[in-house]
């Protein structure tokens, strides 16, 4: 009793920190798209939680008159006094509590006292999202006062073409596997099991072998660079697992109920849109986030087919420019990385519960 229990704490702790390795990264990839890009440059993203730090209490700027290559006396507010170099405030000099330091260069800058207190950094912007949906100029105002006018990235039409991609791409493969499961599972015909053996064989056959070959038909018919050409190659590659996971969850409905509907005078037709489908909607569920996923996700078979036409860009496309353009602008890049995000998540955690059951298809039997 003691071994079981110890294995299944064991078990559920390390699932735990798998959970929580996975998360950590998540979390702070949102918090650091909602952080102004001074404060993402400056502090990591855990400052908003609270903590010790040296806090700025009080700006001292000095007379253009002040002889900066000497000493220099400042004073707090508290009555606390520093005298010290240019160097040594740079790096900041601290006494009685409070630390003295010098802000910027030695000719244009300032001193900023600063006093070691719990505080947390909870200054939140949505800026960075409105620049990366946006198109045209966008200005944006900065924390220390400035504006900043740059091009937007116009995620907004990326998002939405690869909503169109992502969306038929998925329901296609599906339909059709359906339909060929179906006839799979309870439909009588020569050569039924040397078909269903090559489905299954076309499993291994990976995409990228295929990609030039698929690339001269499509030139030579004249669809390359339309989503037509990313629909059919994601449903043909798309198929073979579609159709065996459908397969093992269809031939394991129970028979009586099938035959029952035969006896009544039911056709294929009927049985498979009134009886198979609503059955089956744990397995195509299941593989309507797989495909989702990976379709939503692409940016090989796009970049291939669809090209770098602004007109026509993913939103993975999209992405993997601003990191080329913006590569240093983190505060733009994770709030574009967490919009490619959101409809996946929502996806799959609105299916998540048919997840399970969906990929069980077929592995119990009897």
């Amino acid at each position: 009793m003691k071994s079981k229990f110890a294995g299944s704490l064991l078990v559920n702790g390390m699932l735990a920190v798998i959970c929580l390795l996975w998360t950590i990264p998540t979390f702070g990839l949102l918090v650091s798209s909602f952080r102004d890009r001074i404060d993402v440059n400056t502090s990591g993203w855990w400052t908003i939680f609270p903590h010790q730090d040296w806090v700025s209490v009080q700006e001292v700027t000095p007379d253009a008159s002040v002889n900066r290559d000497v000493p220099m006396t400042f004073k707090a507010d508290s009555g606390t006094s520093v005298t010290a170099p240019f160097e040594q405030l740079q790096i900041g000099v601290e006494k009685d509590g409070y630390r003295f330091q010098w802000i910027g260069n030695r000719r244009v800058g300032y001193l900023e006292i600063q006093k070691y207190t719990w505080t947390s950094n909870t200054n939140f912007t949505l800026e960075n999202y409105k620049q990366v949906l946006s198109s045209g100029n966008y200005t944006a105002a900065l924390k220390d006062g400035t504006t900043e006018t740059a091009l937007g990235d116009n995620m907004t039409h990326a998002f939405l073409n690869s909503v169109a991609v992502a969306v038929p791409a998925t329901v296609i493969p599906i339909a059709l596997a359906a339909f060929a499961a179906y006839g799979f599972a309870w439909m009588k015909f020569p050569g039924r099991k040397m078909l269903f053996a090559l489905v299954v064989g076309l499993l291994v056959i990976p995409l990228q072998i295929a990609l030039i070959p698929i690339l001269k038909d499509y030139v030579a018919l004249h669809v390359n660079g339309t989503f037509l050409a990313v629909w059919l190659a994601h449903t043909g590659f798309g198929l073979p697992l579609a159709t065996y996971l459908m397969f093992n969850y269809i031939s394991e409905l129970p028979r009586d109920i099938l035959e029952a509907a035969f006896v009544d005078g039911a056709s294929h037709f009927t049985i498979f849109t009134q009886l198979i489908v609503p059955l089956s909607v744990p397995a195509l569920a299941s593989f309507a986030i797989f495909q989702f996923l990976w379709v939503w996700n692409d940016y090989l078979v796009a970049l291939i087919f669809i090209g770098a036409s602004p007109t026509n860009q993913l939103i993975t496309q999209r992405l993997a420019e601003i990191v080329g353009s913006r590569g240093q602008d983190w505060h733009l890049l994770t709030a574009g990385a967490f919009i490619t995000m959101i409809l996946p998540l929502a996806v799959f955690f609105g299916l998540q519960r048919y997840f399970v059951r969906g990929m069980m298809a077929g592995s119990v039997k009897g």
